[in-house]
Formats: C-alpha cells, sequence, structure tokens
C-alpha cells in the first residue's frame, strides 16, 4: 500500500481503509510517523534507510502468521516503492500468490494487493502548474541500485529524445555532485534556459518550491526528498506556473466548435 505525498490528509480512502483495517504496520519510520494518528492502536514494525529487505520479509512473515498486514510507502507503492520488492521477495521464497496467479484463493500462500498512491512527481507538477501535460520520464540518480553508467545513458537519451524529466534521489549527503552531472548530460541536447520546476517535501511541512532554468539550479538547496522537474523544448513559465502544452493550440483554432 501507499501513503499520500506525505501526509494522511492526502491519502487515498482505499490506503486509509487498509491501515485502518491492519494488525501490523510496517514501514520506513518516517513515514510511519506521518500516518501516527492512524496506527496508533497497530503493532507497528519500523526500521531506517536502507533496511528494505528487512522491512518486506517482516511484513510477508507476519502475513504467513494469519495477520493482516499493511506495508507503507510514501507516494505511490509501484514507483520506487515496496511494491516490485516485496514481489521479488515472494518469487524468491517460492511463495504462492492468491489471485491472478494459477492458483486457487485456497491453495495461496498469500493475498498481496498493491493500493496506488499519489507519486511525488505528481504532487510536484500539482504545486508548479502543469509541467507534465505531454510526454515524460522519470529517472532517479540514486546509484546505490543502478549503476551511475546506466542512470547517465537513460538522462541523455531521455533528453535528446525531448521528454520533460522528473529527477528522483537527485543529490544526496555522500553523492552531492550526481545532479551537476546530470545537469552536465542533459545540457547536450538542452538548452541552459530550459525550464525547471524544484520542489522539496511536496505538501509537507517545511515545502519549498521553487522555478529556475536548467542552466541556474541552485545545487545547494537541493536533496534527497527534492523532485527536480526538467521540461522540454516547448516548456513555458507564465504567472508563476510551469506549463508544458499538449498541442491542442497548433492542431485548432480558439472558438472553434
Amino acid at each position: 500500500m501507499s501513503i499520500g505525498p506525505g501526509h494522511e490528509d492526502y491519502m487515498a480512502p482505499a490506503a486509509r481503509e487498509a491501515l485502518v483495517g491492519a494488525e501490523v504496520v510496517v514501514g520506513y519510520k518516517v513515514y510511519l510517523d506521518l500516518v501516527s494518528d492512524l496506527v496508533r492502536e497497530k503493532l507497528l514494525v519500523s526500521s531506517g534507510m536502507r533496511r528494505e529487505i528487512e522491512r518486506c520479509n517482516a511484513a510477508i512473515d507476519n502475513a504467513l502468521a494469519g495477520k493482516v498486514v499493511a506495508l507503507v510507502s510514501s507516494g505511490d507503492a509501484g514507483i520506487y516503492g515496496m511494491a516490485g520488492l516485496v514481489f521479488d521477495l515472494c518469487r524468491e521464497r517460492g511463495l504462492r500468490l492468491a489471485g491472478h496467479g494459477p492458483y486457487p484463493d485456497g491453495d495461496a500462500d498469500l493475498t498481496v494487493e498493491v493500493l496506488p498512491g499519489i507519486p511525488a512527481f505528481n504532487a510536484a507538477a500539482s504545486l508548479v502548474g502543469a509541467p507534465l501535460m505531454h510526454d515524460f520520464a522519470a529517472v532517479s540518480l540514486s546509484d546505490h541500485l543502478t549503476p551511475w553508467e546506466l542512470i547517465v545513458k537513460r538522462l541523455g537519451a531521455a533528453a535528446e529524445a525531448d521528454f520533460v524529466l522528473a529527477i528522483y534521489n537527485p543529490r544526496s549527503k555522500s553523492r552531492p555532485q550526481l545532479l551537476a552531472e546530470a545537469c552536465s548530460v542533459l545540457l547536450r541536447s538542452r538548452s541552459p534556459d530550459t525550464p525547471v520546476a524544484i520542489v522539496r517535501r511536496a505538501m509537507r511541512e517545511e515545502q519549498w518550491i521553487h522555478l529556475t532554468t536548467l542552466g541556474a539550479i541552485p545545487m545547494e538547496e537541493v536533496d534527497m526528498q527534492s523532485v527536480v522537474i526538467v521540461g522540454n523544448s516547448r516548456t513555458y513559465v507564465w504567472e508563476g506556473r510551469m506549463v508544458t502544452p499538449r498541442g491542442y493550440l497548433d492542431k485548432y483554432t480558439l472558438g472553434e466548435d
């Protein structure tokens, strides 16, 4: 399941119901703190960064023991969240899942349901206008699980294809140079005047929004809780809003039925 972009007020109804109905709630401690009002009476299993496998196995083990479990991710669990790892681990452990697989529900070991949330790029985009109105790609700069060489290749391909880019994990304390290196890759095929939005802690306390350009990103203001949206060749900023045209005004005449 997933919580919203950072606060229970933005949570989808199905996710809220899952939390209320769960006996055990598992998640990164920071995310559990964000929904503390909904999980006060639950058995909580929390841990810190880079303990994802441990958390997912704890959720699976509790479910196998007959408990109703909610595994919390931020944003959407299927976008850089925990949903994929749960399936990876179930597969590695040889577990049989109810639902779409070949096993009747009575013969399955587990029922796993992925509930949609609000991805960080959606939350960030809504705060700055409509920058994702046309084709876009999401790329994480974290090289913890993906080789940097592959990230660079994906960035270059997306930039050359003129995708709007939503960049996750743009700048960490241990890898502060990655965003600057990524911008160097993008500048091979993008103008330095390309509009850019930086949204830190979207829809949470201490939210920060900054509109700038690809050649003038204030690197020191960007952290791992930021999403960086880089426009395409047609993206513009107007009245403090960042907009990527879909192409309606190229095809239709204003006032036309």
